[in-house]
């Protein structure tokens, strides 16, 4: 038998409401608190925070505050990464980040979703006490290549892969691959040209 967190892994449905995986956002969310409390000028207690909360943290990462993200727990960010300001990253899949990238401010990185239709996504005869999430919930994992820019508030879409040297211009929704080497932007994103 899977867990709920093998069984959210491997983008099947599984329960929000499991006591492990409220155990690890419980956890996520008391050092994201003591993360964005951290004055800018202790760098060492905040990559120690970050090195807590997430799968794999590059050096010379930095993380504006305020921060968000579910887990943490399936997040890698590569060596000399900035994330800017208000950026959340629902990291029910894995969230890789490549390395020498840049995320602007208010960007989202979304790998949870529900089904589209009414009577999959609300499970039937939900009650309070089941233990259970009122809704159907998956996940797909977001892949973002070496060098990458993505301009802020930029939604990425669960199962994105972002290619190598790419830019993604703000306030795009990024639904599907978008390819090394190129300029891409629009709601929804789109390649532009080549770089």
């Amino acid at each position: 038998m899977s867990s709920e967190h093998d069984k959210m892994l491997a983008g099947e449905m599984y329960n929000t409401r499991d006591p492990d995986l409220l155990a690890t956002a419980h956890r996520a969310r008391a050092l994201l608190a003591a993360y964005n409390a951290t004055p800018s000028t202790d760098g060492d207690a905040r990559i120690t925070l970050l090195r807590q909360l997430l799968r794999s943290v590059g050096d010379g990462v930095w993380i504006e505050p305020p921060f968000f993200c579910d887990y943490g727990i399936q997040t890698e960010i590569g060596i000399n990464t900035f994330i800017n300001v208000n950026c959340v990253f629902l990291d029910s899949a894995e969230i890789h980040i490549g390395a020498n990238g840049l995320i602007g401010p208010g960007v989202q990185l979304l790998t949870a979703f529900h089904p589209l239709r009414a009577r999959e996504r609300i499970t039937p005869d939900w009650t309070p006490e089941s233990g259970d999430s009122p809704f159907r919930t998956q996940a797909a994992p977001i892949h973002i290549g070496d060098r990458v820019w993505i301009g802020a508030a930029t939604l990425v879409m669960p199962g994105v892969t972002i290619g190598d040297d790419t830019t993604i211009g703000a306030g795009s929704i990024v639904t599907a691959d978008i390819p090394s080497g190129v300029l891409a932007f629009g709601q929804p994103c789109r390649v532009q040209r080549e770089l």
